[in-house]
């Protein structure tokens, strides 16, 4: 055992035991395994500094370094890929040497804007029915910068990474305008926006490289001293089992695939329970599980048939050769068609029926085929002369499917539960599904399904375990609640906990009946509120449950519950929004104006959080 000398204990910023403790974990280690221990530490710290509040601190810079400018990378995410993107390309502009901070939206003072000189912003859009939304945390940032208070910045340079889904006829319209904002506003666009579908890397990848070289352009390298010792670089590695990712997937085992309606439903919804044993991948409560599904093999025939190519066509696209048939069952969207295909299939085969939708007066008629079709509809309908190369160049890439969780790791440790409705129905007599509930819905006991965490900072548990909740999931959207309700009770949280859970039929649709039913016996459901929709002859959603009980839901929030709503962002998600603020204005005497503001300022402080799709 090595001895720590006394004077060195003195100043290190940890107990003398764990000191002695590291000193003899290292001995007999080699350069590799040192390396390996070194990006581990790091990791460690680089997660506590992701979970603490208000993480928009700086990069931390060596001392004696003399910085003029810095780089904001400023990020609004409602899923999860803005920031895993903005992430990367902090790390990559602090490995140049180059002064950088990242902040969320809702952490930025905006206050700061007209200071700032050098600023990149990755924002996705997100889509609420016909209308384009900034992602929650962004509204605040949103609303500054397109309002009349928004300052002008000759001084700033700014590029845009705008994230989006080619599906929805307005893609990437936050993005683009916060652009076209900041450059009215007189700020010098230094880096063209880049528009990126859900295939995110495509385009963030090559974008990030170009904002890297212009960091670099305008702010130097960084000089740190070389006697400081904060100055060392301790390499980003991490461990193997915390390696898994979206690029690099883990491979669960199905445990449980249980059909959790009745006989008599109309819907298929499952409860998946997946096995994370040895893996060594965590998540909290309000986190998705992100699942990298397979086409199912009748579809791919379907359209082989259709566009008459062989299966085992050679493709290369990019650095990857493999079949056609490959391409299309585990690298290409088949089942949501985008506007890029539209236009693609449009020139190609010289349709002028599909260049008129492409036209701004066709956006509705667009709209509309885009949400009843799928690729196999329009290439029928169209038929166009495709080489293997040329659709494997045009289709969407192939994107995972995010679920919330179903489940609290302090209940199911390694393990991960999803609540799975499978999307199907019929066209023109032949079935139709979406690929990710079909590919699950489908996967049998003891099959391994490709796996990651994606975070979801802002659908988190409130720190203080004595706030009440308020939660809003009809269908599916109750998953996350499942696992919150799990979490309180392993804690012993003495707040309390409303559900409100809304379903077609309560005899064949009540998900998770008994569970919630034993969760208000054992008082870890201080109230529970259904609306069965169809079971009565006037529909009753829980929006409605909400305007009933209007008066204990604004005495809750008014103590600071938080509120929190799962599930279809078409309709639901606004239904429940105008449901809160008629809320406001019944028992909080605002005005219909001041409610909307009251509303607003409950997403600002994160008291009001969606996790809606």
């Amino acid at each position: 055992m090595t001895q720590i000398a006394d004077a060195v204990l003195d100043v290190l910023p940890i107990s003398r035991e764990k000191a002695q403790t590291a000193a003899d974990l290292v001995q007999g280690l080699d350069r590799p395994a040192l390396e390996w221990l070194a990006g581990f530490m790091a990791g460690a710290a680089a997660r506590l500094r992701a979970d603490a509040p208000q993480a928009a601190t700086p990069v931390a810079l060596a001392a004696g370094t003399a910085v003029q400018q810095q780089l904001t990378i400023l990020y609004g995410s409602q899923t999860g890929n803005a920031k895993r993107v903005a992430e990367r390309l902090a790390g990559e502009v602090q490995a140049a040497g180059l002064p950088v901070r990242i902040v969320r939206a809702d952490a930025y003072r905006t206050a700061e804007l007209k200071k700032e000189q050098f600023l990149y912003i990755v924002i996705s859009t997100h889509s609420e029915g016909d209308a384009v939304e900034p992602p929650d945390d962004s509204r605040g940032f949103h609303e500054f910068l397109t309002g009349k208070r928004a300052p002008q910045l000759p001084n700033l340079s700014f590029g845009v990474l705008a994230l989006g889904d080619s599906s929805y006829v307005d893609f990437c319209g936050i993005g683009r305008q916060i652009d076209e904002r900041l450059a009215a506003l007189g700020a010098k666009r230094v880096l063209e926006r880049a528009d990126a579908d859900v295939d995110v890397d495509y385009v963030a990848t090559p974008w990030a490289a170009q904002a890297l070289q212009q960091a670099k352009a305008l702010l130097g390298p960084r000089q740190a001293a070389a006697s400081n010792a904060a100055s060392a670089e301790v390499l980003p590695l991490r461990p193997a089992h915390a390696s898994w990712s979206r690029e690099r997937p883990y491979l669960a085992e199905v445990l449980v695939n249980q059909r959790i309606v009745g006989s008599g439903s109309q819907k298929d919804v499952r409860h998946i329970e997946l096995s994370l044993a040895g893996s060594g991948l965590h998540y909290q409560p309000g986190d998705a599980l992100g699942v990298w599904p397979t086409q199912a093999p009748e579809l791919v025939q379907r359209v082989l048939e259709v566009l008459k190519l062989a299966a085992d066509t050679a493709v290369t696209h990019g650095d990857e050769t493999l079949p056609l048939s490959e391409w299309l069952a585990h690298r290409r969207e088949l089942t949501v068609l985008t506007r890029p295909f539209i236009a693609a299939l449009a020139e190609r085969g010289k349709h002028a029926a599909l260049t008129a939708l492409l036209q701004p007066e066709g956006s509705a008629e667009l709209a509309r085929l885009l949400n009843i079709s799928q690729l196999i509809d329009v290439l029928r309908a169209w038929p166009t002369q495709w080489s293997a190369d040329a659709i494997v160049a045009a289709l969407r890439p192939l994107a995972p499917r995010m679920y919330s969780i179903a489940s609290s790791q302090a209940l199911v440790d390694e393990e991960v539960h999803l609540t799975v409705a499978l999307v199907q129905f019929e066209k023109e007599g032949e079935a139709r599904w979406g690929v990710g509930s079909r590919y699950l819905s489908a996967a049998e006991e003891g099959a391994q399904v490709p796996v990651f965490i994606e975070a979801n900072e802002r659908f988190r548990l409130p720190q203080d375990p004595a706030r009440d909740l308020i939660m809003v999931g009809p269908g599916t959207g109750v998953a996350p609640f499942r696992a919150f309700v799990q979490q309180r009770q392993a804690d012993g949280a003495t707040g309390r906990n409303w559900l409100f859970f809304g379903n077609p039929h309560r005899h064949s649709d009540f998900l998770y009946q008994t569970e919630w039913l034993q969760a208000v016996k054992d008082g870890a459901l201080t109230h529970l509120e259904v609306a069965f929709s169809r079971d009565q002859s006037e529909k009753v959603y829980v929006q409605h449950r909400l305007i009933e009980h209007g008066a204990e839901v604004w005495q809750w929030l008014q103590g600071g519950a938080h509120f929190y709503v799962c599930g279809d962002a078409e309709r639901m998600a606004g239904d429940v929004q105008r449901a809160l603020a008629q809320i406001a204005v019944a028992h909080g005497g605002k005005t219909p104006e001041d409610a909307a503001d009251w509303v607003k300022t409950l997403l600002v402080e994160g008291r009001y959080a969606r996790d809606v799709y």
